[in-house]
């Protein structure tokens, strides 16, 4: 089995961010994720976290996000892999009209660099879109196209809670990081990896 967390840093809208970043963390085990996180509440950062249900890179100090990245180099079997969307170059009045249609459509881009063979797949993804319908639209458009370059034994997506899982906060934490080096040109958190990274440009 095979588990994929996906975060995004940036906003969907044309006025906003310069850029938009996905990110995609690719573990076989996710349990030394949770015990990571499980020991950053008890002692290293119990204070700071003492009031947050969850890790959020943008409301974080830069010790624990230094100290986050960097522990994320012991998972040995750990890849990471960003989309990188600079917003100036989306010229397609579909997609820039639809936000919806352009997380799919960026999305897909991810999960057809994620090449994978004869595994199953479990995709674990923030619960940020609220209706069923739209949830359903992105799982049949991702899994199409991490099909183009996979070949998948079996594939669930599943919209979660951040919260509820430590792998989603890794996520977000790995798309602020990518999304500081571009947006803001500060490389020093994405410079903090040593695992297998993959960075792509949708256009």
């Amino acid at each position: 089995m095979i588990y994929i967390f996906i975060d995004e840093s940036g906003d969907l809208g044309l006025d906003g961010s310069k850029y938009l970043v996905l990110s995609a963390l690719i573990v076989k085990d996710y349990s030394s994720l949770d015990r990571i996180i499980k020991n950053m509440r008890r002692y290293k950062f119990r204070k700071e976290l003492s009031k947050a249900s969850e890790i959020k890179a943008n409301k974080s100090s830069d010790e624990l996000r230094r100290y986050m990245l960097k522990k994320l180099n012991e998972i040995t079997d750990a890849r990471v892999l960003y989309i990188v969307l600079e917003k100036k170059k989306l010229y397609s009045e579909y997609l820039r009209n639809n936000k919806h249609k352009l997380y799919n459509y960026v999305a897909g881009k991810l999960a057809r660099e994620i090449i994978l063979d004869g595994v199953a797949v479990e995709i674990r993804i923030d619960k940020s879109k609220g209706k069923q319908i739209l949830r359903e639209d992105f799982n049949k458009y991702f899994l199409r196209s991490l099909n183009d370059g996979s070949t998948i034994c079996r594939a669930n997506v599943h919209h979660s809670y951040s919260h509820s899982w430590a792998g989603l906060q890794f996520a977000d934490m790995l798309a602020w990081a990518c999304f500081q080096k571009f947006e803001h040109k500060n490389s020093e958190f994405i410079d903090l990896l040593q695992l297998e990274q993959e960075v792509y440009h949708v256009w």
